[in-house]
């Protein structure tokens, strides 16, 4: 559509459902998107099938398997009447696969007829309960099914942790960047649990408070050598990677040598060029909300509404900047940046009430990420100095995570924070 001068705007998320009328083949995927043109009506109609053709449909029966299926849901707040086209679409408002995507985009509208004053979000509530959750898909990585954040039944994944740095505040300089290889038994130990991990996490800034900041020629020449050597070895082929950076060239860089997604610690802020960049690399990301910068956001931990209005609006406004930049809904997980301009006790309200941040409007239906790992909070609060013996701490702040509902949770412990998932997951997952 992009290529053919339609501007798209905003896009849904991505929500599979099992076939209609013909079951007997895949499952479809749905979404809805927003776009700007000048067309007309019938002439975007006319565009739609071209695309549909050269895309590989070819319709043999009615309802019949195909590979795209474009449809026009509305037109501003027109109504069109033509035996080639109907708008809004005649089944739109019976269908939770068409309601629920378009929900994403505009909630709060209603149908363009004169006795309409139900909202989308009314009428998606008024449907029956489907016999099974829609839920969005968001694609992490070839090598991983999408994660699918709405079902009450998905496993959480595992993020380990591998900081490739001398100052880490918890474990720097102990990873030996001069051969990756030297890195691949603990990597296979990853692997190997009874509970393996689905994520690496690789990342050469360190983000902790009052951090230096190195050249992203050195961040690189950290970063670089053991993704490349990760994507040669066959072992790792279902091993995900995310590139932990806010720098543009690292990440550009590092999904160039095998990374799969990009972790911002500052969801774009501390360089104007990433979220423009991930748009054009095609491939997800975390947005995390921080303010300010290592060195200051120990400094503005004020919420005049509280944490959680506070940490949703301004994750809500970095999603909205994404999807400027052409960042694709179904591209996005969060982060609510647990130790990131927070004090202790707004971290713990975050995971208290960490089901009111993932149900935050704007902000439904994303998967999230939260990284609790041998934080200095746990250390405060257990009495526990060094960080790297701050495992049982670490193990409360995982389990109130999964019981919110994380989708992930990044750790360094990665032998006893899987069994704490693991638990968790058959404490409050269906």
């Amino acid at each position: 559509m992009r290529d053919r001068g339609l501007k798209i705007s905003r896009t849904s998320a991505l929500y599979e459902t099992k076939a209609m009328y013909l079951e007997d083949q895949q499952n479809f995927i749905n979404g809805a998107c927003e776009i700007e043109t000048s067309l007309g009506p019938l002439e975007l109609l006319d565009q739609l099938k071209k695309i549909e053709k050269d895309l590989g449909r070819e319709k043999t029966i009615e309802n019949g398997p195909r590979t795209i299926d474009l449809d026009i849901l509305l037109y501003d707040n027109r109504i069109v009447e033509d035996e080639r086209l109907s708008v809004p679409h005649k089944r739109m408002l019976e269908r939770e696969f068409v309601l629920r995507p378009l929900c994403d985009l505009i909630p709060h509208r209603t149908m363009p007829t004169p006795s309409s004053i139900a909202t989308f979000q009314d009428l998606l509530d008024t449907l029956p309960p489907s016999a099974e959750v829609l839920s969005p898909l968001t694609p992490v990585s070839s090598r991983l099914d999408p994660v699918s954040s709405q079902n009450p039944g998905r496993p959480t994944h595992l993020m380990a942790i591998l900081n490739l740095t001398p100052d880490s505040f918890s474990d720097g300089g102990l990873h030996p960047i001069t051969d990756p290889t030297l890195l691949f038994p603990v990597l296979q130990s990853h692997l190997s649990q009874p509970n393996p991990i689905s994520i690496l996490d690789v990342g050469g800034q360190s983000t902790r408070p009052h951090a230096p900041q190195i050249p992203p020629g050195e961040e690189l020449s950290r970063i670089l050598p053991p993704i490349k050597s990760i994507r040669l070895d066959p072992s790792f082929n279902k091993l995900a990677i995310s590139v932990d950076t806010y720098r543009t060239s690292v990440a550009a860089a590092a999904i160039e040598a095998g990374a799969d997604l990009i972790n911002d610690v500052s969801a774009g802020q501390m360089d104007p060029e990433m979220l423009p960049a991930i748009a054009r690399l095609g491939c997800t990301c975390i947005l995390m909300h921080m303010r300010g910068t290592p060195e200051t956001m120990n400094k503005l931990t004020d919420y005049p509404e509280g944490v959680i209005n506070g940490v949703g609006k301004e994750l809500l406004a970095r999603v909205r900047e994404a999807e400027v930049a052409g960042i694709r809904r179904w591209r996005i997980m969060l982060d609510p940046g647990i130790g990131f301009a927070k004090t202790q006790a707004q971290n713990l309200e975050l995971l208290r009430r960490f089901p009111e941040l993932r149900d935050f409007e704007g902000l439904r239906g994303f998967p999230w990420v939260v990284g609790a790992s041998r934080k200095g909070f746990i250390g405060k609060i257990t009495g526990v100095e060094e960080a790297s013996e701050r495992k049982w701490g670490t193990a409360a702040a995982i389990t109130a995570a999964v019981q919110g509902g994380a989708d992930v949770v990044r750790v360094h412990d990665v032998g006893e924070m899987g069994q704490v998932a693991k638990m968790a997951d058959a404490i409050w997952r269906d």
